[in-house]
């Protein structure tokens, strides 16, 4: 994949993705976001945090996706992206057919398209402060951008467990990896919308990566 950093061109052939779900640090907030997916009949995990595999092909930068029927939405997440000893720090969307999560979510993770930003930071550029770091997202249900997520990644698990936990070192040294790391709960409950826009902020230097992108919805046949 072509990002940038610093202005300059980075190269990374991602070979293995992982997207880090029930992250919250909070427990009160994990419950919260089980009980939002259980409203739209998700199972509960098995176990806080899971880290599902899935197709490295699926992480694009794309700003338009395709996605069969309409009930798949994005998630705003940090991401990390890791290769040849070097780490960096860049801004997700975790697309998940909500209809299929009802039935498996790891399939659900499976079938959608990985948004991602161009753009990555260096690690060492952040990693002192990685729980200032603030996400953002809205949704454009064809009436204009409307709020849909918000927090710091003091509210997720540090990444660096997170790291650990998905045996993500070990993954990055058999070529690049990703690994997306949670999410937030949706202002108005999680649902689908044709546009999804999101952005990652430094307040200590005034930094920001921002990517937007739509998504086609493709017929659904039986």
């Amino acid at each position: 994949m072509n990002f940038t950093c610093n202005g300059a061109a980075v190269d990374i052939a991602i070979r293995h993705m992982v997207v880090a779900g029930w992250t919250g640090r909070d427990a009160a907030a994990i419950q919260h976001h089980i009980e939002e997916l259980a409203a739209i009949g998700v199972t509960p995990p098995s176990a806080t945090p899971l880290y599902y595999r899935v197709a490295a092909g699926l992480l694009t930068p794309s700003a338009r996706i395709e996605a069969v029927g309409p009930d798949s939405s994005g998630e705003v997440e940090p991401l990390i992206v890791q290769s040849g000893g070097r780490r960096w720090l860049g801004l997700g969307s975790d697309h998940t057919d909500r209809k299929l999560e009802a039935h498996s979510v790891a399939l659900s993770k499976q079938v959608c398209a990985k948004p991602c930003a161009p753009e990555l930071w260096e690690w060492g550029s952040v990693a002192d402060r990685l729980e200032e770091i603030e996400l953002e997202s809205w949704i454009d249900k064809g009436l204009g951008w409307q709020p849909y997520q918000s927090g710091t990644l003091a509210a997720i698990r540090p990444l660096t467990d997170l790291i650990a936990g998905a045996d993500f070192d070990a993954l990055a040294q058999d070529g690049g990896a990703a690994m997306m790391c949670g999410t937030f709960g949706a202002k108005g409950g999680v649902r689908p919308a044709a546009r999804f826009r999101m952005e990652m902020r430094d307040p200590s230097s005034g930094r920001s990566i921002a990517h937007e992108y739509a998504t086609d919805t493709l017929p659904e046949v039986a």
